[in-house]
């Protein structure tokens, strides 16, 4: 007997209570909230490139988190990072970056330069930035390069670095002079009251991760994916 024939011979309340199955179940399929990251996307890679403020920072975590929330694809942050490292010392990790082939390198790389005890000129320190970004944009000319300025110096740690707003220019020039990306999180930072800014950067220059997380990681996924996605 045909599918035809079989259905007709049902009994009409049958017919009725399978085609009320039938319907129920293609409004569960239409309706159903899609869940899970796009398919078939790998995950994007982004080289968090730096110094403590990155060794130390905490904030990669959430990076990871909160972008893939917002772009429904998996990211992975790998740090190249040291703390107390300059650019001439950026100068010889460009083979790590570039090993991980990654969809978008973040850079800051001026706060140690600009030190007196180790003070790298500002000259040399944006020659080494130059020849960083160069570097990068012909080995992995697909990667979204962003440098950054991070967060305000304080106290001791900001008496060392007296001409640190100088450091951060120079780098900023390099990069928007070759039509790169550049994203200042200090005006996030000092928006802070100044008993708060002191709470969260106890030492003057390293914010505690959490902070961190919520300061830095908001500007940086709004930035990268190019819209807000709130939270």
């Amino acid at each position: 007997m045909t599918g035809l024939r079989l259905w007709r011979a049902m009994p009409i309340e049958r017919r009725l209570a399978y085609g009320l199955v039938l319907f129920l179940v293609s409004l569960v399929t239409v309706s159903a909230p899609k869940s899970g990251y796009a398919e078939n996307l790998p995950p994007l890679k982004i080289v968090a490139f730096g110094t403590s403020l990155t060794a130390r920072g905490g904030w990669q975590p959430a990076l990871e988190k909160d972008l893939a929330a917002c772009l429904q694809r998996p990211v992975n942050v790998v740090s190249v990072a040291k703390s107390g490292e300059t650019t001439i010392w950026a100068l010889t990790q460009i083979d790590r970056v570039v090993a991980e082939q990654p969809d978008v390198i973040l850079i800051e790389l001026y706060a140690n330069d600009a030190t007196l005890q180790r003070f790298v000129s500002l000259s040399r320190s944006r020659q080494d930035i130059g020849e960083i970004l160069d570097q990068l944009r012909q080995r992995v000319p697909r990667a979204r390069i962003i440098v950054m300025a991070m967060n305000p110096f304080s106290g001791l740690r900001g008496l060392i670095r007296p001409f640190v707003e100088s450091y951060i220019s120079a780098h900023e020039a390099e990069a928007r002079k070759r039509g790169l990306e550049f994203v200042d999180h200090r005006p996030n930072w000092e928006r802070l009251a100044p008993g708060d800014l002191w709470a969260a950067i106890p030492d003057g220059a390293h914010p505690l991760p959490d902070i961190a997380s919520k300061i830095i990681v908001p500007e940086l996924v709004k930035h990268i994916a190019g819209r807000n996605c709130g939270g």
